[in-house]
């Protein structure tokens, strides 16, 4: 992959992104690209952002740290999208605007102590919708409560839902439970509760048409990785 071609995949992306909106009525203004940066050295993100992207997923603190530092320059927005280790809430809740993979009271709770004065910290409830046991992520039936912990803290902004399917569940129905899930919550949810985080470059348009706002692509931008796709 050239830093030539990354703007050329972006516009690839958009043209998909709206093309899928307009199949199911919905404008493409309102989903936001998450270029999803891990693994990749800061030249590549400097590309994409070069290429109209203005937010960025990253999955590794201490990697996401390095790569924030070299381009502080950049007018972009962080969001934290993988495992959240107690002893990372602090590097996480400091560095990120956004942490999409709140699954546990205890980490909620700690990503709030640990946001810095003046700020709210936006998260998404990671939600396993298939039921995997090997899968990150807090039971449908459970999300209510975990909802109205999280939604007590005070450093935090609780915007919404965000899942990761099996690879082999099909996209529709998995984002479509989640969709059903987000919101049978409003309700119960603190405003804004405007956040649908689903999709990645395998199935991104059955995630727009199930309603995502936040859609995570990697492969589509960067090309493949050796530890794996997004």
């Amino acid at each position: 992959m050239t830093l030539q071609s990354i703007a050329l995949n972006i516009a690839a992306v958009r043209r998909e992104i709206a093309a899928a909106a307009a199949a199911c009525g919905r404008d493409p203004a309102d989903i936001e690209l998450v270029a999803v940066s891990k693994t990749q050295p800061a030249a590549a993100i400097r590309a994409a952002a070069a290429g109209g992207c203005r937010a960025f997923g990253e999955n590794y603190p201490a990697e996401a740290a390095a790569k924030q530092d070299a381009l502080e320059d950049l007018d972009v927005t962080w969001h934290y999208i993988g495992a959240i280790q107690s002893n990372k809430t602090r590097l996480i809740a400091s560095r990120f605007a956004w942490v999409h993979t709140v699954s546990r009271t205890k980490i909620a709770r700690r990503l709030s102590e640990h946001v810095p004065a003046g700020r709210r910290l936006n998260v998404c409830i990671q939600v396993n919708v298939d039921r995997d046991p090997n899968k990150a992520g807090v039971d449908p039936g459970d999300v209510a409560a975990l909802l109205a912990e999280v939604g007590t803290l005070p450093n935090l902004q609780v915007r919404g839902l965000m899942t990761i399917l099996h690879p082999e569940s099909p996209p529709r129905e998995g984002y479509g439970r989640l969709a059903e899930l987000f919101h049978s919550l409003r309700d119960l949810a603190p405003a804004p509760w405007d956040t649908l985080s689903m999709g990645m470059s395998a199935d991104y348009r059955e995630a727009i048409a199930a309603g995502a706002t936040h859609i995570r692509v990697g492969t589509a931008i960067f090309g493949e990785r050796t530890t794996g796709s997004t």
